[in-house]
């Protein structure tokens, strides 16, 4: 990590990585796929879909039927979800300490999704983050979505930062790739709906998250003066021929006199 990167604003996806919505989305995708005469279909085999949205939940459960039925399904489910928008969502274990840490410190914090505006601002009223979120972009708050830099932008000017000092957060590959995009740096979190197929240590991430309380491990050893980390991959200083594979912020050295170097 530069030693001048200053750190103002933590970045979130939402699904899979802020908050867990798997159960509501899923309940919500069985409960139209039984409308339209289909079975409920087990969460192993959805859950790794949702951060790629619901026609990708509903393509994963029913491949074989048409477009047009696929279509009928999603709008059932859609509008199941609006009417159950958190029955069953909740923090992963650790994201509540996480978010008050983040602003005990004085950094800002905010939402970065593909959800549409329609579910993530009553998601967010719902779980009673609206008013300390320092912005809150939705997939069609901008014209493009993510993977394109656009909304991660938007999100920045409306948290008034720029995005040099910016960290995203996401548990899929179009995260990584719009906050690097963004000129962000980023964190992929392990922890979210990662699909099976999923190589996210290639993802090109600055480092990967096993649970949301290594995000404050990670806060703390980039916002410490001079801290070196080691590479996981060959075991040297970051810098040195540093290895393609983002490490895990489990294996960084915690901040203290004896993982601190002189600055170069």
């Amino acid at each position: 990590m530069p030693a001048d990167f200053k750190l103002s604003c933590v970045l979130f996806d939402l699904d899979g990585t802020l908050v867990d919505t798997a159960p509501d989305l899923i309940s919500c995708l069985n409960r139209a796929l039984n409308v339209h005469g289909f079975d409920i279909v087990a969460p192993e085999i959805i859950k790794p879909f949702i951060s790629y949205g619901a026609t990708a939940m509903i393509n994963a459960s029913q491949p074989s039927i048409n477009d047009r039925l696929k279509a009928d399904i999603l709008e059932t489910m859609l509008a199941l979800y609006q009417n159950n928008i958190a029955e069953h969502t909740v923090f992963f274990s650790g994201m509540v300490d996480t978010l008050a840490a983040i602003e005990a410190q004085g950094l800002k914090w905010g939402v970065v999704t593909n959800k549409r505006e329609r579910f993530t601002n009553p998601l967010m009223d719902a779980l009673k983050l609206t008013e300390r979120a320092a912005c809150i972009v939705s997939g069609d708050t901008t014209a493009n979505s993510k993977p394109h830099p656009e909304p991660m932008l938007a999100a920045c000017k409306q948290a008034d930062v720029d995005p040099q000092e910016c960290v995203y957060i996401g548990d899929a590959q179009h995260d990584i790739v719009a906050g690097k995009n963004a000129q962000m740096k980023t964190l992929a979190a392990l922890y979210g709906y990662i699909n099976p197929g999923d190589t996210p240590e290639m993802w090109g991430a600055d480092a990967l998250i096993e649970s949301p309380d290594q995000i404050s491990t990670w806060i703390a050893t980039v916002t410490a003066p001079c801290v070196a980390y080691m590479d996981v991959g060959k075991g040297r200083e970051q810098g040195a021929e540093a290895s393609p594979k983002a490490p895990t912020v489990g294996t960084l050295p915690p901040p203290s006199m004896e993982s601190s170097l002189p600055c170069r």
